[in-house]
């Protein structure tokens, strides 16, 4: 074998070990991203339950919907995100700038159409005070995380 083979074979070899430490190591970030999404989940739900003092019925009707509606909130932010990323203002046309600006204002519909549906049914199973109590502790959480994001990253 000459010393340009065993140099070829070394590059294909290195490629490939380079190739699945990368991938591991990105499948670690990602999984420490899904356990964060899930402790923040679990943290979340913790507040408005200690919150909220549900009835144990009132706890059954109101998760469910409660979920449904994070996970269409979720579906828009993320749809909303990734056309607004894909798109660079300076290298669009009049037409596709205008087509992007209608595309943002029906995702803002939706999100209002969405609120609606979510405080009809909430409206159903919960009492009015409840439910501006919860809004109260779904500010109050966020705020808890701002505060805990800034007291972890002041010193960067």
């Amino acid at each position: 074998m000459t010393i340009l083979n065993k140099n070829h074979q070394f590059n294909s070899q290195n490629r490939i070990s380079f190739t699945v430490v990368l991938f591991l190591l990105f499948s670690v970030s990602l999984f420490a991203q899904k356990i964060d999404r899930e402790k923040i989940k679990a943290l979340k739900i913790a507040h408005i339950t200690e919150k909220l003092d549900f009835t144990k019925t009132e706890a059954q009707k109101f998760w469910p919907i409660y979920n449904a509606n994070e996970n269409a909130e979720n579906e828009l932010r993320e749809k909303s995100m990734t056309r607004r990323k894909e798109k660079k203002a300076e290298n669009l046309s009049e037409s596709e700038a205008k087509t992007l600006l209608l595309d943002m204002e029906k995702t803002e519909i939706q999100k209002t159409d969405l609120n609606s549906k979510y405080l009809k049914e909430l409206l159903s199973i919960l009492p009015a005070k409840k439910i501006i109590k919860l809004y109260q502790a779904e500010h109050s959480f966020r705020k808890k995380m701002f505060e805990e994001y800034k007291k972890r990253h002041s010193n960067d």
